[in-house]
């Protein structure tokens, strides 16, 4: 067994975190991870409304007993989202536990906390994650340069952030970017952390829904087969390295601006992906620790091995270094 202060906050057995994946965070997924000990969360911009996001909430209770959240990214944008109704819904649908990220999720934390739901917010430096925690949210998510999606603009890795976090961080904190497995825990952990945060390990599952050949290219990746695109926007994402990113990164380079590059990272083609299982149609996200990635085991076989490997880990090797 691992516990932390994360599982007693947050109401689960393991401190493992399933974040939010656009187009991945569904039921299938998010019920496994449930049912398998861990925090799992609905995607909820992943659906097209918020009837649709409170549909699929209700298909993945009917999947698990157990625990789980909705991750709610809030982006600047010309024509947003309407981020009041899907946060309305997440309130009355009974979830408890909502994943912010993007934007300071300030304007939604009075209407969760009267709902009864805990705010686990995700920050890539420091500085936010003091402010968050200042704002009154319920946990944090420290992500490290490693990371899929966007890793900030200060590349501060997680060796280093999340310690430096620790620090100043008195509520719990989990941290996201390059875990995978036993030895993740165990590190993130000594770091200060109280568990961790996996999308890509968890998109090479069983239960993930996308295209089995999505999976068997994270296997047969390694750790330098990211690329680093919207750089010179000051807007940088990890996705993985395909023909379209590198295309990206060339035009942009080159002095392109975002008009000259939004057919090729427009969402529908990134989803098609998962979809259809080329994974040189878009842009898709993936993280460094896909150089971690050897197998695809079903959820439950995943966490079990972290937690029993993290154990052994911890009883067994390090404490055999101690005099």
């Amino acid at each position: 067994m691992v516990r932390t202060r994360f599982c007693d906050v947050f109401g689960v057995e393991y401190p493992i975190v399933q974040g939010g994946m656009q187009w991945v965070g569904r039921a299938e997924l998010v019920s496994a991870v449930a049912n398998a000990g861990g925090l799992g969360f609905v995607t909820a911009l992943t659906q097209p409304t918020p009837e649709d996001l409170a549909k699929e909430i209700a298909r993945c209770r009917d999947m698990t007993d157990r625990p789980f959240g909705v991750n709610l990214t809030i982006l600047p944008s010309i024509s947003p989202p309407p981020y009041a109704e899907y946060r309305d819904v997440i309130v009355e649908s009974g979830v408890t536990v909502v994943e912010t990220a993007g934007a300071n999720p300030a304007e939604h934390l009075p209407a969760f906390h009267a709902g009864g739901v805990k705010v686990l917010h995700k920050c890539t430096s420091v500085r936010h994650a003091v402010k968050a925690q200042a704002l009154g949210v319920d946990g944090i998510s420290i992500d490290g340069f490693e990371c899929a999606g966007h890793p900030g603009e200060d590349d501060i890795p997680g060796l280093v952030l999340i310690p430096a976090a620790a620090k100043e961080i008195t509520i719990p904190m989990i941290a996201s970017g390059g875990f995978a497995d036993a030895r993740g825990l165990v590190a993130a952990l000594a770091l200060g952390a109280d568990g961790v945060n996996m999308g890509t390990r968890f998109l090479a599952t069983v239960e993930a829904p996308v295209h089995d050949n999505v999976k068997r290219r994270l296997v047969e990746a390694d750790e330098r087969d990211t690329d680093l695109i919207f750089r010179p926007l000051r807007n940088t994402a990890r996705v993985a390295r395909n023909a379209v990113s590198e295309q990206v990164v060339s035009i942009l380079n080159a002095g392109g601006r975002f008009e000259d590059v939004r057919d090729l990272v427009a969402g529908a083609r990134g989803r098609r992906v998962y979809e259809v299982g080329d994974p040189d149609l878009g842009i898709w996200t993936a993280g460094m620790v896909q150089g971690l990635i050897h197998d695809i085991p079903t959820v439950a076989d995943l966490i079990g091995r972290i937690v029993t490997e993290a154990h052994a880990l911890i009883a067994g090797r390090l404490a055999g270094v101690l005099t």
